[in-house]
């Protein structure tokens, strides 16, 4: 089954890592299965580190429905870090998967997980070790089909030289139809690569092939069209049509256990899906529509399932606004009588500030406790009408009063700075919310705890009603980080500021076109590895990629664009259409000009 000689390579090179149990494979739960036996294979690619990627849910349902039966055998490979990288290319060795240590170029369908612009690079990576060529048109038939989706391909045209196909929305249901479409025909065997590609494509309203698509510029730089080059393909794409019962969609109740630690080593339980707010600046309340819910017995009943199946000490349950959920307290409450006394944690990590933060604490007595994890974003109610973020202060600091009567150590609260409209007192809001609540938990508990102000510098979006503003510029954002440090007084209170090259080059990668790509590929082959980790990222070699490829990077990252230009996403469209995003946008104009008046 397992490609003995590639492994027994593998193995003789491991002591020359420093975390060879990520390469190795044979977790408890992972599933092999005889290539000679199933219709078809894929690999699930995680274009980030394995204690990042297997800390995916999303993998892991995936993971779970494709092997759910005999028909396909999925398998799972990761990007490798910077050593092992520099191994296999010095001794000849392909990326494989865990599995069977199988090299990706083996497989019939590859697929993306793209959580995040930044790790880009890591695909082209996974791709070059995995010996499949970078760009689409140079892939023949003995190659596998490279297919992408998640949040990250929201706005697919960076890599549309690089990807055969894109789902766009989610891929329960979407990945095995595509990779059952794929098969038949592969299996039927008639036309070239490209003829299947588009045929494909043909088939499903939601995939976007982009090699049939051109794209004309105008003598400023910016869109003049985007069109299809092929009749019988769609002008626009839409996202995949969506289960509505949530319930039907099973939950991965065998998860793969990780023999090395992971940054989120536990059970992870998705609730619910979507957000029954529409905050103007996140994308996910965007591309996640409709809500759906699961049933309480059903959450509970898989989480116990699949606490038997790992013996995981927490339980995570996920959702954008847990606390949102419409049987939030009923929940909470039956997840707390059923795993307290088996000493398992609960935790919840996306808290929305609402009335039913005050009695969390209460109903999740018992369980043990650590951090409070909310997401205000901003600090004035001024700004929180603007961003469309409708919470209480009130609800916020009784919640933490709560919390540190009944046992959590420590509060971290996420802002966004950068905003449209954002002033000082915004800033000078950030601090003074973590200090009140740092005086709170002097109250409660006799001493400051820690309180951690984790500021994201604010990038405009695709399909968000701030898709045409800009970024702000760098200036700005060395002035907050300044501005909040200087003004904060308490000790227990950290305010961190995310890396503002990072910030930067997120800005370029999720407002860029197909141009951008060329950028993307020489940065690669000058060296950029693992952005999205601080170690690794390298702004020198980006300036200069972008430099070779006459790309002005803040063009795409900080120019603001009128309602008449043509977006590099406007031909795919999510469950929001532009006329909504163009209303709330002026909604959001009108509110910003009286802020400023007041």
């Amino acid at each position: 089954m397992a490609n003995q000689g590639l492994k027994d390579a593998v193995r003789r090179l491991l002591h020359q890592v420093q975390t060879p149990g990520q390469y190795l494979g044979g977790e408890v739960n992972s599933v092999a299965k005889d290539h000679d036996k199933v219709r078809g294979t894929l690999c699930l690619c995680f274009p980030d580190t394995y204690a990042i990627g297997q800390s995916h849910h999303g993998m892991q349902v995936l993971y779970s429905i494709m092997n759910a039966g005999d028909e396909w055998a999925c398998e799972r490979a990761f990007t490798p870090w910077l050593d092992f990288e520099s191994l296999l290319r010095r001794h000849g060795l392909p990326l494989y998967s865990l599995e069977t240590f199988t090299p990706l170029r083996d497989f019939d369908l590859i697929g993306f997980s793209l959580q995040y612009e930044v790790l880009y690079t890591n695909l082209l990576t996974m791709l070059d070790l995995g010996g499949i060529p970078l760009m689409s048109a140079d892939r023949t038939m003995e190659h596998p089909l490279v297919v992408a989706g998640g949040p990250g391909a929201q706005n697919p045209e960076v890599l549309g030289d690089v990807v055969d196909l894109f789902v766009i929305g989610d891929g329960e249901e979407s990945l095995p139809a595509v990779m059952r479409r794929w098969m038949e025909l592969k299996e039927r065997g008639r036309g070239t690569r490209q003829e299947m590609i588009a045929e494909l494509a043909a088939a499903f309203p939601w995939a976007y092939a982009p090699a049939f698509y051109a794209v004309d510029y105008r003598d400023d730089g910016a869109i003049a069209s985007i069109r299809r080059t092929r009749s019988d393909l769609p002008e626009t794409v839409s996202s995949c049509q969506v289960t509505r019962d949530l319930d039907a969609i099973p939950l991965p109740t065998k998860p793969v256990v990780s023999f090395v630690k992971t940054p989120h080593d536990r059970i992870a339980i998705e609730i619910m899906r979507g957000c029954p707010w529409q905050c103007r600046f996140c994308q996910s309340t965007v591309i996640k529509r409709p809500l759906r819910v699961r049933k309480v017995e059903t959450i509970v009943n898989a989480a116990l399932e699949a606490y038997r199946n790992t013996g995981c000490e927490e339980i995570s349950l996920l959702s954008l606004s847990t606390s949102d959920y419409p049987h939030f307290e009923e929940l909470v409450s039956r997840m707390a009588e059923v795993f307290g006394p088996l000493g398992v944690n609960v935790s919840l990590p996306s808290l929305r500030v609402n009335n039913q933060l005050r009695s969390l604490p209460q109903l999740v007595r018992g369980v043990r406790k650590g951090g409070l994890t909310l997401a205000p974003e901003v600090a004035r109610d001024d700004m929180r009408e603007q961003i469309r973020k409708k919470i209480r202060n009130d609800d916020l600091f009784e919640g933490c009063r709560q919390a540190f009567r009944h046992g959590w150590q420590k509060v971290k609260l996420y802002f966004l700075c950068g905003l449209p409209g954002e002033r000082d007192s915004d800033l000078d809001g950030i601090v003074d919310m973590a200090e009140d609540i740092a005086r709170i938990s002097r109250e409660e508990t006799g001493r400051y705890r820690e309180v951690v102000a984790s500021v994201s510098n604010f990038v405009p979006k695709p399909h968000t009603p701030y898709q045409w503003a800009g970024m702000r510029a760098r200036e700005y954002f060395d002035r907050v980080r300044g501005h909040m440090l200087a003004r904060t007084r308490i000790r227990s209170v950290k305010i961190k500021q995310h890396d503002i090259d990072t910030s930067f080059l997120e800005g370029v990668l999720t407002r860029g076109d197909r141009r951008v790509g060329r950028g993307l590929i020489q940065a690669w082959r000058d060296g950029a590895r693992l952005d999205g980790w601080q170690e690794c990222f390298d702004p020198a070699i980006w300036s200069l990629a972008f430099a070779k490829t006459g790309i002005d990077p803040l063009f795409f990252s900080h120019r603001e664009r009128p309602l008449t230009e043509t977006l590099p996403w406007d031909h795919i469209l999510t469950k929001r259409d532009r006329n909504f995003l163009e209303t709330e946008q002026g909604k959001s104009r009108v509110q910003l000009e009286l802020m400023a008046t007041t």
